[in-house]
């Protein structure tokens, strides 16, 4: 279903071949040519034993037969066991000195060397093609390509000690087949697509791994019966918090084409019914290998649709509401090419694009690339580099969220009758920019305990800008949040009928590696009720307002103005550095110019009052530089 063509990496059979109505065969020997021919019938059938067997045969009526070992290398090199091939093609090459057959060797030696990662050999060979073929433009075009390619890897590659992948546990890696990883933020979660057998007509479901007390993957399982089925469920994508997935599933569902992507979203441990994600991003061809944005709004994903720049190109849809997508568009020129695009993956920071290319320059085959988002476009994509990136196919990477390691499925053998997971360390100079965090916890109602589901919005505090939106689990309360180096954040929880709670994460010069669990404690819009203001700022012994404020006070304008009955204290807080005169003076005017704001903007004057504590309610012990901070705050307290 969703890998049967990813590893069709062999010219078709007639490109590579001799023009052998023009060029004489080496042999007179009837019999040597009627098994030549006859092999020819099961090759081209994809009956290649059979044809291996024949031209054997042939050979050994005619050890000079050039023509055979040709046709054996050609055999042999779309059964993927390229050493034979090899060996098939340089034993017919020390057979002739006709130029007209010889070139057809360097040609196929060329690209075999390349595939093997032995470029300079590869380069050899592809120069003696390009030196011996003038008339053929689309072979000259291809070895050109390739030699570009090897000369690239020579450059390139190099040695990084200690980099050895490691393939996950034999608990995880317990089947046939295990590939295309994906894992939630917090890296407590492991999905992926399993298949029991290696034909592509074997069973494929998505399975789930979750993390032990000690750090250990469990035993996968089935991700749900709701979600797979007697058909095939293959690549998915998961949303940061684990509870939209998006995947794919081909045949048995009712859909627009032969793959279709499917959404399904958690609430507690339950997943709902696979609903198709509609016209608007599935069509009448084949959608694959999707990849969610962390807040699951910006779906990536495949498709071969008419209109695209290359066999397979990359696309992406925009959540507008709940199970409403805009149309989809392809990603452009910057990121497709005439080639193929495959197994997109965005990073947790949403900058960092990651995918697979065959036709850009790299060490061969499927390389990954990757491209950063600056200014609402993306940049040129850059070879993620050797030795992640060498001479066999890369793809299906997902990268953690702090950017230091990254998971992938790797197939074993010539005969990719095996895969496994396997995990890496990222090398330094191969890490992303902007490395992300995460903020995790709970939402609950203060008195009571209560399990809350509400809504919970991240802001570019700086910008102004409005980062990602999710919604804490019905069920579980749980939240996560995504937070990325390079900006200071403004957290806000809102529910009806309750306070808007706030908090703050500056992240512009470095991010906390640790992950913050916090439960956010929200009170009922009764008298009384307070929330901190964390998320209002002043510099330092002075009282007008930063810009980086107009976000939490934009929210206060919009609190107040929901409840317009509601009347309000500002409260003006320090810590007790200074004469308790001048904290009390302090204080009063930051409250006033918080209280100004909101009066500006539309708030009853009545409305509003205002008040300098000073250092009078410290809410922490002033021992501590970062107590201090917590002291020097503004409230907001209802009073009727």
């Amino acid at each position: 279903m969703v890998k049967k063509s990813l590893f069709i990496l062999f010219i078709v059979f007639f490109w590579s071949t001799f023009s052998e109505a023009q060029i004489p065969l080496s042999t007179k020997n009837k019999k040597a040519i009627a098994l030549y021919t006859e092999a020819d019938n099961y090759r081209v059938r994809g009956q290649f034993n059979q044809a291996i067997s024949l031209l054997q045969q042939a050979i050994e009526k005619d050890r000079g037969f050039t023509e055979a070992y040709f046709r054996l290398g050609l055999t042999y090199k779309m059964m993927r066991d390229l050493d034979r091939s090899t060996k098939s093609f340089e034993a017919g090459l020390y057979l002739t000195a006709d130029q007209r057959k010889q070139k057809g060797y360097f040609y196929e030696l060329g690209e075999n060397y390349l595939q093997n990662g032995i470029y300079e050999k590869a380069r050899d060979f592809l120069t003696r093609y390009l030196d011996s073929e003038m008339l053929n433009k689309q072979k000259i075009d291809q070895a050109t390509f390739w030699k570009r390619t090897a000369d690239y890897a020579i450059k390139n590659r190099r040695n990084i000690s200690g980099f050895v992948p490691r393939p996950l546990s034999d608990t995880v890696n317990c089947f046939s087949m295990q590939y295309f990883p994906v894992l939630t933020a917090d890296e407590q979660e492991l999905i992926f697509t399993r298949r029991l057998g290696a034909s592509n007509d074997d069973d494929e479901d998505l399975v789930i791994s979750k993390k032990d007390s000690l750090g250990n993957w469990q035993k996968p399982e089935s991700i749900s019966p709701n979600v797979n089925s007697e058909f095939n469920e293959g690549t998915c994508t998961i949303s940061a918090d684990g509870r939209q997935l998006i995947f794919t599933s081909c045949l048995g569902r009712k859909g627009f084409g032969n793959c279709d992507l499917f959404q399904s979203l958690r609430v507690g441990t339950t997943w709902s019914e696979p609903l198709n994600m509609g016209p608007q991003i599935n069509s009448a061809a084949w959608e694959s290998q999707p990849s969610l944005s962390a807040d699951g709004r910006v779906l990536y994903f495949l498709s071969d649709r008419k209109g695209g720049l290359g066999s397979r190109d990359i696309y992406v849809s925009y959540q507008i509401e709940p199970n409403k997508w805009t149309k989809a568009e392809n990603l452009g020129p910057k990121i497709n090419t005439p080639y193929d695009e495959i197994s997109p993956f965005i990073h947790v920071n949403g900058r960092t694009l990651f995918f697979a290319a065959n036709g850009r320059l790299g060490f061969g085959g499927y390389d990954l690339y990757r491209s950063e988002r600056e200014n609402g476009e993306w940049q040129e994509p850059v070879n993620f580099g050797y030795p992640v990136n060498n001479h066999e196919d890369q793809f299906s990477l997902f990268i953690t969220a702090d950017g230091k390691r990254g998971f992938y499925s790797h197939e074993e053998g010539a005969t990719n009758t095996s895969g496994k997971i396997y995990e890496i360390t990222v090398p330094d100079d191969l890490q992303i920019k902007f490395r992300s965090n995460y903020v995790k916890g709970k939402v609950k109602d203060r008195k009571t305990g209560e399990l809350l589901n509400a809504r919970i919005e991240l802001y570019d505090v700086v910008k102004n800008e409005l980062i990602s939106t999710v919604e804490s689990d019905s069920l579980t309360g749980k939240y996560l949040m995504v937070l990325t180096q390079g900006s200071e954040y403004g957290l806000f929880v809102s529910k009806k009928d309750y306070v808007f709670q706030s908090l703050n994460f500056n992240y512009e010069s470095d991010i906390n590696i640790e992950p913050v669990v916090v439960d956010v404690l929200m009170d009922k819009v009764t008298v009384g009720a307070s929330t901190i203001l964390k998320n209002i700022f002043f510099e330092f012994d002075k009282y007008d307002l930063q810009d980086k404020s107009l976000t939490e006070l934009e929210k206060m304008v919009r609190f107040l103005t929901e409840n317009p009955q509601m009347r309000v204290e500002i409260g003006g807080h320090t810590d007790n550095d200074g004469t308790p005169a001048y904290n009390i003076k302090l204080s009063q005017n930051r409250a006033q110019s918080v209280a100004n704001y909101l009066t500006e903007h539309g708030i009853d004057v009545k409305r509003i009052s205002q008040k300098g504590y000073g250092a009078d309610r410290p809410i922490k012990p002033n021992d501590s530089e970062e107590n201090k901070q917590a002291n020097r705050r503004i409230e907001f307290k209802i009073l009727k």
